[in-house]
């Protein structure tokens, strides 16, 4: 089985020298997201903003690999 990393343009860049996520065979990890603006790349100002922002980022990745929150099985 090959892993793919998975990147999107509509999420904050990465922090240091990781991917935004980790497609191996039909499973899709995805790493911790923030509340950060992806335009900005500032934070949002209240939590609630950054939440709604994290999922925002977090639908992004997913779409890069034509994936839902449909297709989300566990989040931490």
């Amino acid at each position: 089985m090959t892993n793919k990393m998975i990147n999107s343009a509509q999420a904050p860049a990465a922090v240091g020298p990781y991917s935004h996520s980790v497609l191996a065979g039909n499973t899709l990890y995805i790493s911790g997201q923030l509340g950060l603006d992806p335009q900005s790349g500032e934070m949002k100002a209240t939590v609630e903003e950054q939440a709604k922002q994290a999922f925002i980022n977090l639908g992004s990745i997913l779409k890069e690999v034509e994936m839902t929150y449909d297709n989300v099985v566990k989040t931490t």
